[in-house]
């Protein structure tokens, strides 16, 4: 009986007696999400609008709003044709996303990126 009247008057208080779950961490970036980034940065700085970008990649400018976003898993072909509208090379901006502000340390301390299959 007094447990009851307890949480009912922490009810009316706004507080519950109950354990609440640990928060989760947040998941981490996938290399998509990074890559995205980096292009629309790249692309920002060159002052382009994303459909000159595109057409000089040879690709359309919904998909290249959706690699920018990190919606689509471009392959290596595509990523190679948007850096090289961008004038920059795949090896290039792969390190830069390898080494972008975005990365998170796992529970063990080691930095890392998470590669979409």
């Amino acid at each position: 009986m007094k447990v009851a009247r307890r949480r009912r008057a922490n009810a009316e208080r706004g507080q519950h007696s109950e354990r609440r779950p640990p928060e989760r961490p947040q998941p981490e970036r996938l290399w998509r999400e990074e890559l995205g980034e980096r292009l629309r940065e790249h692309r920002s700085r060159r002052g382009e609008k994303l459909i000159e970008t595109a057409k000089a990649a040879g690709v359309s400018p919904q998909y290249l709003s959706e690699v920018e976003r990190g919606r689509k898993e471009p392959s290596s072909e595509m990523i190679a044709a948007i850096a090289g509208a961008l004038e920059t090379s795949l090896i290039e901006l792969a390190g830069e996303v390898a080494a972008g502000p975005q990365r998170q340390s796992t529970t063990n301390g080691v930095d890392a990126l998470l590669l979409a299959a």
